[in-house]
């Protein structure tokens, strides 16, 4: 499973990926987190406002910094 946050870098960003890190450990399973913040790449991968969370390719947060919970629920 490949976890990939999209962001410019901001506080907003940080936390998101944050929070997927903390969602990862207690479910204790092995994902890889890739951070993009390069605007071009953003806009390709259809995030229209950061931050965003794509689980292996598909967007599943936009605009948002979505909880630890909401992040397992994705997950699971």
């Amino acid at each position: 499973m490949k976890i990939t946050v999209y962001g410019p870098g901001c506080k907003n960003c940080t936390n998101l990926t944050n929070n997927a890190k903390a969602a990862i450990e207690e479910l204790g399973i092995e994902v890889e987190i890739e951070k993009v913040e390069d605007i071009n790449e953003i806009a390709m991968a259809g995030v229209l406002r950061t931050p965003g969370l794509a689980i292996d390719g598909e967007l599943k947060v936009e605009g948002k910094v979505a909880t630890k919970e909401e992040i397992k629920d994705l997950i699971e």
